[in-house]
């Protein structure tokens, strides 16, 4: 059996056993304790076994706890995503207007002013206000619609993504609880999550960014959803690491990534080269989300394809409209 030594201001007491220690650290717990296998004295309140009950560990800070709701969820399809979402008794999930699919009977929809991120803080009309604002500078509607499981067990609502693409799920704990991506690519989150914005530093990064000067700012400690359209890639960027990349094929990033632009080559370069006059340059560390086909170059085949650009007119065929007429197509 082990043999214990107690010290009080420098009086010991021992050796005595682990029952006599006990005693003694329950009527003054103010001293330090020694046995065989301790490389010091230890004060008696770190040994949780000298006390009579288990010392209660405590949790962590009000600040530290989790702000948003804790959701689970399911990714469906491939060209054509939408993200199912479980929700618990209590708990909601924000998205923009129009982005629902489908939900449960038990789920109760609510529009809110702003981004719904100060109603589930109790924050007052000034907070709402404010996140309106930052919503409107994005260019985004000022109310957000607030989906909550009112009934009991589990229940489902589904969100539906905008274009061909892919819906990306970024816990916010996983990047420092901030991401910036582009002001369209936003789709869903857990209740709770703040949705701001992001000023480009630097004026030429602002004027021609492909997104423009601001950029969403999603920060919380919740669960987020962003669209991307074609192929998504993610990498991570290295200290002094640096990729150039098209303005429009960034969907998001981290805080610590800076976003610069860049001119793109010589003049004839800029002017014929297809690419645009600037590209992005993102600089490391951090992790960065691509996208293989920006919505905006989607658009603009799209319209250039339409008859009032001269497009349609037989894609190809010398007949050109006369042949889209015998094929249907006028």
């Amino acid at each position: 059996m082990s043999q214990w030594y107690l010290s009080y201001e420098g009086n010991q007491i021992g050796p005595i056993d682990k029952e006599q220690v006990i005693a003694h650290a329950q009527k003054n717990p103010n001293g330090h304790v020694w046995r065989e296998g301790f490389a010091e004295w230890l004060p008696i309140s770190q040994l949780d076994e000298l006390s009579s009950s288990p010392r209660e560990i405590p949790g962590p800070p009000p600040s530290a706890r989790s702000a948003a709701d804790e959701i689970d969820f399911k990714i469906m399809g491939s060209e054509m995503q939408f993200v199912e979402v479980e929700l618990d008794p209590g708990e909601s999930a924000v998205a923009e207007a129009g982005a629902m699919m489908y939900k449960d009977s038990s789920i109760a929809m609510e529009t809110v002013f702003g981004d719904a991120s100060s109603a589930s803080q109790g924050g007052g009309f000034m907070d709402k206000l404010l996140g309106a604002g930052k919503r409107l500078l994005t260019g985004e509607s000022l109310f957000m619609t607030v989906f909550t499981h009112t009934g009991q067990g589990k229940a489902h609502v589904a969100f539906g993504a905008p274009y061909p693409g892919n819906i990306i799920p970024v816990p916010l704990t996983s990047v420092d609880g901030c991401l910036i991506c582009q002001k369209d690519s936003f789709l869903c989150a857990a209740k709770g999550v703040s949705i701001g914005i992001h000023l480009q530093r630097k004026i030429l990064t602002g004027l021609f960014g492909g997104e423009g000067f601001i950029m969403q700012k999603l920060e919380g400690d919740g669960l987020v959803f962003v669209h991307a359209g074609g192929t998504v890639v993610d990498r991570n960027l290295q200290p002094g690491e640096v990729l150039h990349v098209d303005t429009g094929c960034i969907v998001a990033m981290e805080n610590s990534v800076q976003f610069e632009i860049q001119q793109a080559g010589n003049i004839k370069t800029a002017l014929f080269g297809g690419e645009g006059l600037f590209f992005a340059t993102l600089h490391g560390p951090g992790k960065i989300w691509l996208q293989s086909l920006p919505f905006s170059r989607l658009a603009g085949r799209m319209l250039q394809a339409s008859p009032k650009r001269g497009g349609g007119k037989g894609e190809g065929s010398i007949l050109g409209s006369l042949g889209g007429f015998f094929d249907g197509d006028g």
